[in-house]
């Protein structure tokens, strides 16, 4: 196993980061000569930050679509869009056993908001836009608030804030943690287990190759990483922190909600745009669940076009 992931890390791009190799990619247009370089200089930077148990594969459409060139407007492509896989999720994997030094940086969501930060300086990337879905949204109002000066704007997709319940989360973390130890490889091979899956996540029909590569991705999601951001995303800590963290921003926010949403209900988003509505705004799209951006592309990026571009709203 270690060295087909040795010889896997030749031939796809990684960066070691506090002791982890991280995926990441360029999606862009024209494409990457060298993906340890930015591909456009002259262009802006959207990086995308995959919420829990996922990877940055789930990501890869709307990054095309973000990198293509805009219809009826101008003659270049908006942005080089720049994917990665958050430590212990997707394909940056920790090395077995795990390393003292790995394992002391513990998995609060703040770790992750300062690996993202050697990510960009590794990369030599000054300031960028963020997207962020569940979980990496958390990550990314974090980023926001300890970086400003690294964010031009953000888009958080299914994110709120809620109120701390002793007895609904004790359960969760009970039920989170069977679902994390209890994660067979031969899963995967069950027809049709994948569309079940991703059931309680969708309001609409995704890609089949997105919803078993969702699958795929929270099998093998290294443990500690799947348990340790549990329990910190979902916390009373998460529930006194975050109402404060949405009042300090001072970066233009765009909050995407669904309006089926059961993970994470548009009304938890509603009130986290409340704390702030100088800064965030926040927009419900119908008829989608927790993966608008994929269940309903075309409006999903067309709230985003006009966040971004909104001398151009009419």
């Amino acid at each position: 196993m270690q060295i087909k992931r040795s010889l896997l890390s030749l031939i796809m791009p990684y960066l070691e980061i506090r002791g982890v190799n991280h995926y990441y990619e360029w999606i862009s247009n024209p494409a990457a000569a060298n993906p340890e370089q930015k591909p456009n200089p002259g262009k802006p930077t959207m990086v995308f930050i995959h919420g829990w148990g996922g990877s940055a594969r789930y990501w890869e459409t709307t990054a095309r679509a973000m990198s293509d060139y805009p219809e009826g407007g101008t003659a270049e492509p908006r942005f080089d869009c720049l994917l990665y896989d958050m430590r212990g999720f997707g394909r940056s994997r920790f090395t077995r056993p795990v390393a003292e030094a790995v394992a002391a940086i513990g998995y609060e969501l703040e770790t992750y908001a300062d690996d993202l930060v050697v990510l960009l300086d590794r990369l030599q990337l000054d300031k960028v836009f963020l997207n962020a879905h569940s979980t990496g949204s958390s990550v990314a109002v974090l980023f926001m608030n300890r970086y400003p000066e690294r964010v031009e704007r953000t888009i958080l997709t299914c994110h709120g804030v809620f109120e701390y319940d002793e007895r609904s989360f004790k359960a969760f973390h009970q039920f989170g943690g069977y679902v994390v130890k209890v994660r067979p490889a031969w899963m995967s091979k069950i027809p049709g287990v994948d569309r079940l899956f991703m059931q309680r996540f969708l309001r609409r029909s995704i890609p089949r190759e997105v919803s078993r590569a969702f699958l795929e991705d929270y099998l093998m999601a290294e443990q500690e990483a799947a348990l340790g951001t549990i329990y910190t995303a979902v916390s009373e800590r998460a529930s006194i922190e975050m109402p404060e963290e949405y009042r300090k921003l001072h970066i233009p926010t765009l909050l995407v909600s669904g309006e089926y949403d059961q993970i994470i209900p548009a009304a938890l988003g509603r009130t986290a745009a409340s704390l702030n509505p100088t800064y965030v705004k926040q927009v419900v799209m119908q008829e989608t669940g927790h993966f608008p951006m994929l269940e309903d592309e075309a409006t999903y990026l067309k709230e985003v076009e006009a966040f971004l571009q909104p001398e151009r709203v009419a």
